[in-house]
């Protein structure tokens, strides 16, 4: 039974799992039998305990784990400018934009939360999901969230952001201020 528990979570293609997701990964509806399981498998090494009721395989995606702590959020800012060649500056930090700002290490990674307003977050309009839980920003989109939070923002390549697809994500946010901002930057 318990090869089961630990062989249904391994087969899984995500690698960072809350508790209510492995109740319904492995079909099991007493939380008190589950939590005793993943304790088990915690202190034997085979599943890890990042955060309170947050669990990961040995190799976890630091992304999926940066969605996963706190939800809605994703993953925006300087991590996808970086990413996508916008700017040059290398961080090992993974920011993203959520209800609340918060900065959390896990280990040897660096997570970074900025509050934006819920009309924003939840508007999924140039946010890609990933079958892993990952949602990542296009870089259009990181860059407006970066200014809109008027985050320092210096690029160094700007001519691979599609003008107007910043064009048609502007709506997005309401605000005159970051409207008369844009064109600055081209």
């Amino acid at each position: 039974m318990s090869k089961d528990f630990i062989f249904e979570i391994y087969k899984d293609k995500r690698t960072v799992f809350t508790l209510q997701e492995i109740a319904l990964l492995v079909n099991e509806p007493d939380f008190k039998r589950l939590k005793r399981r993943i304790h088990y498998f915690v202190s034997r090494g085979k599943l890890r305990n990042i955060r309170r009721g947050i669990y990961t395989k040995d190799n976890y995606s630091p992304e999926e784990l940066a969605c996963k702590i706190y939800a809605p959020s994703y993953i925006s800012l300087e991590y996808v400018l970086q990413k996508s060649g916008i700017i040059f500056q290398y961080s090992s930090q993974i920011t993203s934009v959520s209800y609340l700002s918060r900065t959390i290490n896990a280990g040897s990674i660096s997570l970074i939360y900025h509050k934006i307003k819920n009309d924003i977050l939840y508007n999924t309009s140039g946010i890609t999901r990933n079958d892993n839980g990952i949602n990542i920003a296009i870089p259009e989109r990181a860059f407006l969230d970066s200014i809109y939070l008027n985050i320092e923002t210096y690029l160094d390549s700007a001519h691979s952001l599609k003008k107007e697809i910043i064009y048609n994500l502007l709506p997005i946010y309401q605000s005159k201020k970051l409207n008369k901002r844009v064109p600055d930057f081209f």
